[in-house]
């Protein structure tokens, strides 16, 4: 049972994990291995946190990872939305896979870039209906009047779209985050936890091919 709130300077959990050793693959298949075990064990592995920046500072949201490759990882939003319009004007992210049951997280930072807009047709054509649809409504981030306005406003598009596809919003697609630095954390008994990161080998913040192990310098950290 969790504590309750007034008692969080003694809430804490003991992570005991076999040892993380200095991992001997490159960061895409690192991260393929660890995210096919988060599979089994955590509810929704590939939701993770996305930072941006605004002219304020930080902010961070829950996002769906949908595709992994040797450029970086995607997912999809409205660019219309706070975040896409955050990221159009920085492209600088960071992002979190949270992956506690396993004593894990998975720590990204990199730029971000819109995908083709072949990979957002790719990716919209396999999303449920309701989910097309409810894209092709909402004006991601700005207020509405109520719940009714939003349910008659979907209303309106499913009656107008009944029998015939969903086209993707212009508005609506993918952005790639492409990784400049990466660290897979492993939790440890005593809060002495095992940090490995991967840092471009030539010291730039340029992003990097993740299946390439010789484009990435491999460094432990204090935890």
């Amino acid at each position: 049972m969790s504590e309750p709130v007034d008692r969080l300077a003694q809430t804490r959990a003991s992570y005991i994990s076999s040892s993380f050793d200095r991992p001997e693959v490159s960061p895409l298949e690192l991260f393929r291995t660890w995210y096919d075990e988060a599979a089994g064990q955590v509810r929704e592995p590939n939701a993770m946190t996305v930072s941006t920046l605004d002219e304020w500072g930080p902010v961070a949201r829950i996002v769906l990872l949908k595709g992994v490759d040797p450029a970086g990882f995607v997912f999809f939003t409205d660019y219309d939305s706070a975040k896409g319009r955050q990221l159009r004007a920085d492209p600088r992210v960071a992002a979190n896979f949270p992956w506690q049951d396993m004593h894990r997280q998975i720590r990204i930072r990199g730029l971000a870039e819109e995908v083709a807009p072949a990979e957002s047709d790719a990716y919209f054509s396999v999303r449920p209906r309701g989910s097309q649809i409810a894209a092709s409504v909402s004006k991601q981030s700005q207020p509405v009047g109520g719940r009714e306005q939003m349910e008659s406003e979907y209303a309106a598009a499913e009656a107008e779209l009944a029998g015939r596809d969903v086209p993707r919003p212009e508005h609506w697609g993918g952005f790639r985050i492409r990784p400049f630095e990466i660290e897979f954390w492993q939790g440890q008994q005593n809060r002495f936890h095992d940090r490995w990161v991967f840092r471009r080998a030539d010291g730039s913040h340029d992003p990097g091919d993740l299946a390439r192990s010789q484009d990435w310098d491999l460094v432990r950290l204090y935890p």
